[in-house]
């Protein structure tokens, strides 16, 4: 691992932590802006697995085999995670992310999402490039829309532009 490359993203969005810590520590709450299905066991080494893709084979909907590492809440949140199916040298061994949700004041939140445990050269870079704008301008924008808006509808294209952090 090197220390010096990590994915820093942060957001603030109109809801208490203990909504937000809702919203990413339970099925129903992540359905609402992460994934369209997963599996939570919110203790460590409980499941947290996401489920991007529901017609895929098993092994290959997305974020499968991730464990919650570490959880306070309705503070900190530490799962492990993997590369997308289409990277299978790196799908194959996990980073890990640390998501902090703190009081921001207004019935406000910010929530900083920190993912680190990357190697170099070949995927690794195209996983880094890949959740270096996913983090960012997808999961977390969606976080914010759901809060502000409403859930995602899975099945209707959104636009998150308004949602995305400067």
């Amino acid at each position: 691992m090197r220390p010096d490359r990590f994915i820093l993203a942060e957001t603030s969005v109109p809801a208490s932590p203990e909504q937000v810590w809702q919203a990413w520590t339970t099925v129903e709450g992540i359905r609402t802006f992460f994934a369209p299905d997963g599996r939570i066991e919110r203790r460590p080494f409980g499941a947290y697995e996401m489920y991007f893709n529901l017609q895929a084979e098993p092994g290959s909907r997305g974020g499968e085999g991730m464990v919650i590492l570490a959880c306070q809440a309705p503070n900190m949140l530490s799962f492990s995670w993997n590369a997308p199916p289409d990277l299978p040298t790196v799908r194959g061994q996990v980073t890990h992310v640390v998501v902090r949700i703190e009081a921001a004041g207004d019935g406000h939140s910010r929530v900083s999402l920190l993912h680190d445990g990357w190697g170099d050269g070949g995927e690794w870079d195209k996983a880094f490039e890949y959740f270096s704008i996913v983090w960012k301008k997808v999961v977390l924008s969606r976080l914010k829309y759901r809060f502000s808006v409403g859930p995602i509808d899975w099945d209707k294209a959104i636009d998150l532009s308004a949602y995305e952090e400067a």
